[in-house]
């Protein structure tokens, strides 16, 4: 169940914590990935190790997703590597945070240009290989502050409400063509940055999260290879919510 052999997917952001998880979950499926990111020593190292643990020659393709003329390359070298590419996984993506009378131009642009625009460019290229394949997988990674809003994050919260919507009109576009778009959305996940708060912080997290703990990524990755897989060809213009219980929502 789940298998994802003979697949191939691009993940952006795979080196960072929730990216590399979610790769590690598509390569254990049998899945060969293109691993992108703008750090290709960290890329590198990462390769290697998928391959070792699962073979499949995985590769990876630097990027830089603030610079669309590399956004636009990155379908059309991912096709030419891997041969085909049946999934695409939007991660990557960044924080600015401020409240919204600080906030600067700069801070609005770089967070919608990375995490929205980027991701609308990489949707619609991977669309066309998609459609002459007759089928596909595009899942975006959201945040539960994209439905719940956050203070100090206006641009963070509109770039992934505004996926989210995105993600919904696309899957009414191509679900004729066996392609499905959803979402992710995790709450709060285990990463470095999360291990560097104090102990009272974590305690104030988890007191939110009915759970009463934070996530782990391996949790984000299965949720992503659920939705990557043959079994949820029925399931599109959806957000599955991963996060402990800290907002239910219908």
């Amino acid at each position: 169940m789940f298998s994802l052999e003979g697949k191939t997917a691009l993940v952006t952001g795979a080196s960072g914590g929730i990216g590399s998880s979610i790769a590690y979950a598509l390569a254990r499926q049998g899945a060969r990935l293109a691993l992108s990111g703008s750090n290709g020593d960290k890329l590198r190292a990462f390769r290697e190790q998928l391959n070792d643990e699962f073979g499949h020659d995985h590769v990876e393709i630097t990027c830089d997703l603030s610079n669309p003329e590399q956004v636009e390359e990155l379908i059309p070298a991912t096709v030419d590597t891997l041969g085909s590419m049946n999934i695409l996984v939007n991660n990557a993506g960044i924080t600015r945070d401020n409240l919204a009378m600080r906030m600067k131009d700069e801070e609005w642009d770089d967070v919608i240009r990375i995490n929205l625009e980027a991701s609308f460019r990489l949707m619609r290229a991977s669309a066309r290989p998609m459609m002459k394949a007759r089928g596909g997988r595009i899942i975006s990674i959201t945040s539960i502050v994209g439905h719940t809003g956050n203070p100090g994050q206006m641009n963070y919260t509109a770039a992934k409400g505004g996926l989210t919507a995105m993600s919904k009109s696309l899957a009414q576009e191509l679900a004729s063509r066996n392609i499905t778009v959803n979402c992710v959305a995790p709450g709060f996940i285990r990463t470095a940055m999360t291990d560097a708060l104090t102990d009272d912080q974590k305690a104030a997290i988890n007191g939110r999260i009915p759970m009463g703990r934070m996530g782990e990524g391996e949790e984000i990755g299965a949720a992503v290879t659920y939705l990557a897989s043959d079994e949820a060809a029925y399931i599109t213009g959806q957000t599955l919510h991963v996060n402990g219980g800290m907002a239910m929502i219908g």
